[in-house]
């Protein structure tokens, strides 16, 4: 029995968690990091800012939260699609490909992996512990690219590079696409970013 009931703590306790993470993103989304507030997302959540105390000790945490998740989601979309293909140079552009695709399709998934910037040129960031922790789940959704550049003739210091190039290249045409610049230029983002791909490509062990 006390089994029993330690265990519906814990489901109501993270039924709770849930809650909140799904308000949290819905103020994040609309306020930013510098924006949000506890209040307003304890309000959202239908709780009382106490309430988030037992779950969260800052907003920061409680962003690193719905951050970490999102990576998750993009961690997953990348390694869908790179199971689909078996040869190298197939595989390299389904990740780049993914990674695009999902932010292309999840515009509020790219504000938040872009919270950084909406501080200005010094932002404070999450703590370092957290900016650590996100950074590396960031780069392990990307790590197919390199991987699969190594697997075509790239040295890994060269395949990293081909990963950061194809991240700069992709975060810039989202950039374009979401914001609607890329219509200045009568120009197509996901066709851009094919373009690039296969000219990337053809450099890799050259």
């Amino acid at each position: 029995m006390e089994q029993q009931r330690i265990g519906r703590r814990e489901a109501v306790s993270e039924h709770k968690r849930g809650l909140i993470l799904a308000a949290a993103r819905e103020v994040f989304e609309a306020e930013g990091l510098e924006g949000a507030s506890l209040r307003a997302i304890a309000a959202r959540a239908g709780y009382t800012p106490a309430a988030l105390y037992f779950h969260f000790d800052s907003k920061e945490m409680i962003y690193a939260e719905v951050l970490r998740a999102s990576l998750s989601a993009l961690g997953d979309a990348v390694q869908a699609a790179v199971a689909k293909s078996k040869e190298p140079g197939d595989r390299l552009r389904a990740a780049a490909l993914g990674f695009f695709r999902f932010y292309a399709e999840n515009p509020r998934d790219l504000d938040l992996g872009f919270y950084l910037l909406r501080g200005g040129m010094k932002p404070a960031g999450l703590g370092k512990e957290r900016d650590e922790q996100l950074n590396a789940a960031l780069e392990a959704a990307l790590h197919p690219i390199a991987a699969a550049a190594v697997d075509l003739g790239a040295s890994e210091a060269d395949a990293n590079l081909v990963m950061v190039d194809v991240f700069a290249h992709a975060t810039g045409l989202l950039l374009l696409l979401h914001t609607g610049r890329i219509r200045m230029f009568s120009a197509s983002a996901s066709g851009l970013m094919e373009d690039y791909l296969r000219y990337r490509m053809a450099r890799i062990g050259g």
